[in-house]
């Protein structure tokens, strides 16, 4: 799942500049991004890509709202830094290759002639890109960011999988959902900004249909 390809067929240019460049592309050309970025096999720089992403947002989160981090043994700094590196180095590549694995089952109903799994895993990795800004504490920067994130995953899915982007949005809901609502905050944006429960709690619920049951 992690291949870095030495001569890829396109792909992504390595280093620091690469990844600042496709940052900025992505974000800015995503159609001509996708058609140019995304090679078969060549995982790594998507990884790379999206492990950066995630650095970014957590330390962003934490140093407007350094409450966010457990703090184990009364050692809030390195609590902290335990915590920026297990999101980082761990959390990030296992929800890009859960994410990517049910976009790829996703697609299934809807494209017929489908590119790789490689191809999916750097489409999913390369949409992130905007979540650099949710790790801002204002609800519109980041709902924006997390709506900007799901549309480039359908044009990227759309661009990669030669497909439309009815179909692609279609296919993208639960990723999207996964990677924009939840993991950078869209939903809890969305619901500060309409004061609208986008996902009701069940709990709340019951308690209300009890307290308003007949005597």
């Amino acid at each position: 799942m992690t291949t870095w390809v030495e001569e890829p067929e396109g792909g992504r240019a390595r280093g620091p500049v690469g990844l600042a460049r496709a940052w900025v592309e992505v974000l800015a050309r995503p159609r001509r991004f996708f058609e140019n970025g995304v090679a078969p096999g060549d995982q790594a720089p998507g990884l790379v890509f999206a492990v950066a992403v995630t650095l970014v947002h957590v330390a962003v989160r934490g140093a407007f709202t350094p409450d966010i981090f457990p703090v184990y043994g009364s050692r809030p700094l390195l609590s902290a830094l335990f915590t920026f590196v297990v999101t980082g180095l761990l959390v990030a590549p296992v929800l890009l290759h859960l994410t990517a694995a049910v976009q790829t089952l996703l697609l299934r109903p809807f494209v017929r002639e489908r590119a790789g799994v490689s191809e999916t895993v750097q489409v999913v990795a390369y949409a992130a890109a905007p979540g650099v800004f949710a790790g801002l504490p204002v609800p519109g920067i980041r709902l924006a960011a997390a709506l900007y994130g799901a549309t480039l995953l359908v044009v990227g899915l759309a661009v990669v999988h030669d497909t439309s982007l009815p179909r692609a949005a279609a296919a993208s809901v639960v990723p999207s959902l996964l990677v924009f609502g939840y993991a950078f905050g869209g939903l809890p944006a969305s619901e500060a900004l309409t004061g609208v429960d986008v996902v009701p709690d069940p709990r709340a619920e019951g308690r209300a249909g009890v307290g308003n049951a007949p005597g």
